[in-house]
């Protein structure tokens, strides 16, 4: 087993699959999956694993920590256009810890984005403002209650 995964960590290495693959080059290599592994004073250790659909997509991503053992999965879910509309998280048991929620507006800009806990209460809402150009100008959080908490802004510097 172990001789297997150092041949997947020298395929991977040479290769440069990753989870740093554009979505073209994994739709275009029909990559199902890619898997990271760490080898670590004479030990295989799991880093991460993404599953993606056809469309090159990642629907499923897993953390390992750094004894190699399973931290948490991410599941998601997309719009007709490929947006990401849900992304749950679980934890090592299987349990749900978080679920976000995405919107976004006629121009593919994600305009809003709940949190909600394991039992889907509201524990925040991001919201984002883009200029004319389409830059992310702002990010409002609001917290259950309707108070704002955070404001982030964006500036850019152009050439």
């Amino acid at each position: 087993m172990n001789k297997l995964l150092y041949i997947l960590v020298i395929y991977l290495t040479f290769t440069g699959v990753s989870v740093a693959q554009s979505k073209k080059d994994v739709k275009k290599n029909n990559i199902k999956s890619t898997i990271i592994v760490d080898l670590e004073n004479g030990k295989t250790l799991n880093n991460k694993k993404t599953i993606y659909d056809k469309s090159g997509e990642p629907i499923e991503e897993t953390d390992y920590d750094k004894d190699g053992s399973l931290k948490t999965t991410r599941k998601f879910k997309y719009n007709k256009s490929n947006d990401v509309v849900e992304e749950e998280e679980y934890d090592a048991k299987k349990n749900t810890t978080e679920k976000r929620l995405y919107r976004y507006n006629a121009l593919g800009e994600k305009t809003e984005e709940q949190v909600l806990d394991a039992g889907g209460k509201k524990l925040k809402t991001h919201y984002y403002v883009y200029d004319q150009k389409g830059l992310k100008m702002e990010r409002k959080t609001i917290d259950a209650s309707g108070k704002t908490t955070s404001i982030r802004k964006y500036t850019y510097e152009f050439k």
